[in-house]
């Protein structure tokens, strides 16, 4: 049975640990409007899931670094330039010493590039399809990034949208911990029972709280684990 605590007492928690109510809204970071979301160009979109494909399992310091050299050799992302790429081309840009060099990651561009082309012609553009799904199913809009996309499951999906700004809480290894320990799911922590527990209990921490779940997500990590004020997080 879960022992979730009223929203309120994590907030409370949290203030302590990080030294009041206006330190912990410094440490917070807000998601983007649906409208804002929208006016994103696909292609950026595309540039941030490759981002965050190329970062998962990688230092990610490495990757922005490398970054400038990513747009140059795949042409800003532009999605019809990525679905016109052969096999032989994407393997000579594998190559490429202005990227990180890694054929399987780089194939995802392609692969990613037909799934925003596939949704682009039910929805009239990918950035319109992420702003508005609803975030009480974000989980449905991981599943639907992992089934679809190329190496998108995971903590990359979550991660990607975050980047992008659309509101979700990611399952880092504080806010998971945190969710265990409370019996919030008894499962696998990618099991679709243990993903729909927790989207119900942070349904119902977003009702008691009235916050985002970005917030919520990020609230309950710094109310847990060894990040009390003045230490190195």
């Amino acid at each position: 049975m879960s022992s979730a605590e009223y929203f309120s007492s994590i907030y409370d928690r949290a203030c302590q640990r990080k030294g009041g109510a206006t330190a912990l809204a410094a440490l917070l970071s807000s998601p983007a409007s649906a409208t804002d979301i929208s006016a994103i160009p696909d292609n950026l979109l595309l540039a941030e899931l490759t981002k965050k494909v190329f970062q998962s399992g990688f230092v990610w310091r490495v990757v922005r670094l490398k970054w400038p050299g990513f747009c140059q050799v795949f042409f800003d992302f532009d999605i019809e330039k990525m679905l016109l790429m052969s096999d032989e081309m994407l393997e000579q840009k594998a190559q490429d010493t202005r990227i990180i060099r890694n054929a399987k990651k780089v194939f995802t561009i392609r692969d990613n590039a037909q799934m925003i082309a596939d949704i682009q012609r039910k929805h009239g553009s990918f950035a319109h399809f992420i702003a508005n799904w609803p975030t009480d199913d974000i989980i449905g809009l991981w599943a639907y990034l992992k089934q679809h996309g190329a190496r998108l499951g995971g903590n990359t999906g979550p991660y990607a949208l975050r980047a992008i700004g659309k509101d979700t809480f990611i399952l880092s290894s504080d806010v998971e911990a945190y969710l265990r320990a409370t019996k919030i799911f008894d499962g696998g922590i990618s099991s679709k029972r243990s993903l729909a527990q927790i989207q119900q209990q942070f349904n119902l921490w977003q009702q008691q709280s009235g916050l985002s779940l970005q917030h919520i997500s990020q609230i309950i990590a710094l109310s847990v684990g060894d990040n009390h004020v003045g230490m190195q997080q």
